[in-house]
């Protein structure tokens, strides 16, 4: 199981010196944590109540990607380039 730097992450993808809940903060937070329970449930199959909870993070991911794409399509596109989420 990989350990993700939480304040590294904050430093990378904030928009402002202060800023700790931003829009790219959330989804890319969220797309840390997501990786790392992937990586959990390759191993614990049958971990049925972490499944749940990594779909409900990927479905506030996705409608986080879908406000920032609605209100500003160029953030949309850096971002998804910097985190690698689309193909």
């Amino acid at each position: 199981m990989a350990v993700f730097d939480k304040g590294s992450i904050i430093s990378t993808f904030r928009l402002s010196e202060r800023d700790t809940g931003s829009c790219e903060v959330q989804i890319a937070l969220l797309s840390a944590r997501i990786q790392q329970l992937t990586g959990h449930l390759r191993t614990h199959r049958k971990d049925f109540h972490s499944r749940r909870g990594l779909i409900a993070m990927a479905n506030r991911r996705r409608r986080l990607l879908a406000y920032v794409k609605q209100k500003d399509v160029e953030r949309y596109a850096a971002l998804v380039r910097t985190l690698g989420l689309r193909k």
